[in-house]
């Protein structure tokens, strides 16, 4: 009869810890749901969400073999950090031709200058003989008419004034010569002038080849063109590359990092931009970082595909929609150094 008693105790027992663990678990599920249902009122949550960050191509703008490739897979590096470095050789080459083809159009100039200066001495000189031969023309012209008034009186004869009349004649056409010579080097002088702005279009020609093939030398060494995080390596020392060709891949740091949240439609309506978000890390769970809600996407997801759905055949069947939500990371970049592109995430926004 004892041990009957202490087995009706014992039992009493368990039914009163089972019972208490029973309203436990009952009120804990209760708390929970009430806090859920609580949080469903005044957050929206998605787990269709990536951190996402600029990644652009690194590619080369010349052809070229490799010479030298000063970075490693998953290196940090600087602006202006050298990346790659190519043969150089002909596009030396292309420079110093370049720059000997200037120096012969500068050299064609000061030809031209030196016979400018040349012929305008000549044309001096031709000034010169027409003073001269203007003088002859009237002194040919004075005895001329010395001899026509001579003649009349019969004090010369026919032989001394025709003589007087081919020395004028002579005289005449030395003078219009030496004006023709005149005019004609001045026109000379205006053609070499004229020549002056072809030599000067060619320099101005040289000069833009030359420039262009000092950048084809400058783009032999290709630099970050800002601080980050060099991806995948797959080039090789000695490998021929093509211009624009991709190279390599860097991730923007200096951007910052932010997250695409694919919402549902029925979800979207109380977002307002600059709202606050906070986001969760798959990969660190024990972490929380703020966000800011930058714009949401002007149309669905399903709207920039490549083959967007069309309702309009009668193939419908209703499906509820994403739309994309851009969100800023607002913590400092120290804080979020170690989420990287691509990762999942959740995120949980409060309605407005």
């Amino acid at each position: 009869m004892k041990t009957k008693n202490n087995y009706t105790h014992t039992d009493h027992l368990i039914t009163k810890i089972t019972a208490w663990t029973a309203g436990a678990i009952a009120l804990g599920l209760t708390v929970w749901g009430v806090i859920s249902l609580f949080d469903l009122y005044r957050y929206e949550e998605t787990n269709d969400a990536q951190i996402e960050e600029y990644i652009n191509p690194v590619t080369s703008r010349v052809t070229g073999f490799i010479r030298e490739i000063k970075y490693e897979e998953n290196q940090d590096v600087k602006k202006g950090d050298t990346l790659l470095v190519i043969d150089n050789s002909e596009y030396k080459l292309q420079q110093e031709e370049g720059e000997a083809a200037l120096l012969n159009a500068r050299a064609q100039i000061s030809v031209l200058e030196s016979n400018v200066q040349t012929t305008a001495r000549v044309s001096e000189a031709s000034q010169s003989q027409i003073a001269a031969a203007k003088a002859k023309l009237v002194r040919q012209q004075q005895d001329y008419d010395r001899y026509a008034k001579l003649y009349q009186v019969e004090s010369a004869t026919l032989q001394q004034l025709e003589n007087s009349k081919a020395a004028l004649d002579v005289a005449s056409s030395e003078y219009r010569s030496a004006t023709e010579n005149y005019q004609a080097s001045l026109s000379k002088v205006n053609d070499i002038k004229s020549q002056k702005g072809v030599y000067e279009a060619e320099i101005k020609r040289r000069t833009a080849l030359l420039d262009r093939s000092k950048l084809d030398v400058g783009y032999t060494v290709i630099r970050a063109p800002y601080n980050g995080k060099m991806g995948r390596r797959t080039i090789q020392q000695g490998q021929l590359i093509q211009a624009g060709q991709t190279l390599a891949f860097i991730v923007d740091q200096d951007a910052g990092k932010w997250v695409i949240a694919n919402f549902k439609e029925t979800q979207i309506g109380n977002m307002r931009i600059n709202g606050a978000a906070e986001i969760t890390a798959d990969a660190f769970p024990g972490r929380k970082f703020k966000g800011t809600i930058v714009s949401l996407s002007p149309a669905t997801g399903a709207r920039f595909s490549l083959l967007p759905p069309d309702n309009s055949t009668g193939n419908f069947v209703k499906i509820v929609q994403r739309i994309p939500v851009k969100i800023r990371l607002t913590e400092r970049a120290d804080l979020t150094a170690e989420l990287r592109a691509g990762m999942n995430a959740n995120v949980t926004i409060k309605k407005d």
